[in-house]
């Protein structure tokens, strides 16, 4: 009797405990999802399309892969990459790993000669049709090499199926000579009628204070400020078909654009460009304003690089504060004209750059990849493994699902037939787990990154619990 009466005790407190840890776990549950979709919020309502940096008017030989989450760019350069003319020849011996690992286009420094000739970046220009081929400031090849190798590096990236976009510096020259002026009296540096090509030759009256007006909308540096309002400059620039625009996309075979400081120079400069020249084109207006931003890039019909994006990941990744990344972005307003960064040669301020990568390459926008990081800083297998997930799963329109200091969980919600993804980043110090609801009903999930070992299956009703590593960042999509 004592036995039977013992069982049975013993039974109920099986049942008890059970239903009790099974409570919990529902109570869980729940609490997850009613926590989750509170903080839901829809962060883009376009159709989905892809990013597409396509031109129709391009008529050469090559096909190039459109990836089912657009293009991800390279810059080819940082600042001071080694003198003596050979990076021309370093990036060439890149394109075929570049294109491998699923890059799309090359973003390379100024191309033309420049005042300080051997030792120049570029971006002081004296003759835009001297490519590493006349023998002026000091020097035949520029700092990155000759023009030949130049036109190599070119034909190989073309048959790479990489695009290649040139840096172009529109708003100041330097390497004049000195010559009188009598728009400000003085004798200014603004002489170039002696460049060793022969093209564009440029006097006093081409540059700000002359006989069209003072000043434009900024100077830079105290050199020469290019007065666009001359006909005779808009023509060199962009209206002949021997002028620098047509001439660098129809002989030298550049495919698009990354215009240098567009603040100093009006937006219709770059619309026009564009419409008399062609090509993809990005606009590097400094600025972490999203009105400035998007004003830019709607009156230049041109993309702009993501300056928002940018000082809201530094404050979201190294000011321990994910709650940032609800603020407003150019990706956010318009991700068709964003060109999203984590450094670039002349800022490079977040620390914490793997999570900022795993953002900017599972987000909307036009993801440029800093040739420092992925060549010498970073693990160059975790930024492969990015560009893939980028290329293959990150499609659709965005859906932030939670996110506060240290966690940030994004759905993007797929397009065409591709079932999209979900970030979970985390800066803390902790794994963390997190029920959230996905597209899916009763699919494994598999994350793309390998950071986490589950292989969870999404509920009847699409929930699912994931997990993500400390300071880390996982991905999941369907396992297929």
């Amino acid at each position: 009797m004592k036995k039977i009466k013992k069982a049975i005790l013993l039974s109920a407190f099986g049942a008890l405990f059970f239903s009790c840890t099974s409570n919990e776990n529902n109570l869980e549950y729940q609490s997850k999802k009613d926590d989750a979709s509170f903080k839901t919020v829809h962060v883009t309502t376009h159709d989905g399309k892809p990013f597409n940096t396509g031109d129709s008017q391009i008529t050469l030989t090559r096909k190039y892969v459109t990836n089912p989450g657009g293009g991800v760019m390279m810059q080819a350069f940082y600042w001071d990459v080694p003198a003596g003319g050979n990076w021309w020849n370093t990036i060439n011996s890149k394109l075929s790993s570049w294109a491998n690992a699923g890059i799309g286009a090359i973003w390379l420094p100024p191309v033309s000669k420049a005042q300080n000739g051997p030792y120049s970046m570029g971006y002081d220009p004296t003759d835009y049709f001297d490519f590493g081929n006349y023998n002026q400031n000091g020097t035949t090849e520029t700092r990155f090499g000759s023009k030949s190798e130049l036109i190599s590096l070119i034909t190989k990236a073309h048959s790479e199926n990489l695009k290649v976009y040139a840096d172009i510096v529109l708003n100041h020259n330097s390497g004049g000579q000195s010559e009188t002026n009598p728009f400000t009296g003085t004798s200014t540096w603004t002489d170039f009628t002696a460049v060793a090509s022969g093209k564009f030759k440029r006097t006093y009256n081409d540059f700000y204070k002359n006989s069209y007006g003072n000043n434009d909308e900024g100077s830079f540096g105290g050199f020469p400020d290019l007065c666009h309002a001359n006909p005779y400059v808009q023509d060199w620039l962009w209206n002949r078909t021997d002028g620098v625009g047509k001439y660098y996309k129809n002989i030298m075979k550049f495919d698009g654009w990354r215009f240098d400081y567009v603040k100093g120079f009006a937006p219709w400069v770059v619309n026009s460009w564009n419409a008399n020249v062609g090509g993809f084109s990005v606009g590097e207006y400094w600025d972490s304003n999203v009105n400035t931003l998007e004003w830019w890039a709607n009156n230049a019909n041109s993309s702009v690089f993501d300056f928002a994006c940018y000082y809201k990941m530094n404050d979201a990744f190294d000011g321990n504060n994910l709650n940032a990344l609800n603020d407003d972005m150019m990706w956010k307003r318009n991700p068709y004209k964003s060109v999203t960064f984590v450094a670039n040669h002349d800022t490079d301020e977040i620390s914490n750059k793997m999570l900022a990568y795993s953002y900017i390459l599972t987000h909307e926008g036009y993801p440029t990849i800093f040739y420092s990081d992925y060549e010498h800083s970073l693990d160059k297998n975790k930024l492969n493994n990015l560009i893939w997930i980028h290329n293959n799963k990150a499609t659709g329109n965005t859906s932030i699902l939670f996110c506060d200091n240290d966690e940030y969980v994004a759905r993007r919600n797929g397009y065409n037939g591709n079932p999209g993804l979900i970030v979970y980043i985390n800066n803390s110090n902790s794994w963390q787990e997190r029920w959230i609801e996905t597209n899916w009903s009763n699919k494994q999930l598999k994350d793309f990154t390998g950071n986490s070992s589950w292989y969870p299956t999404t509920q009847a009703d699409k929930w699912v619990k994931i997990q993500c590593p400390p300071n880390g960042y996982s991905i999941w999509s369907i396992n297929q």
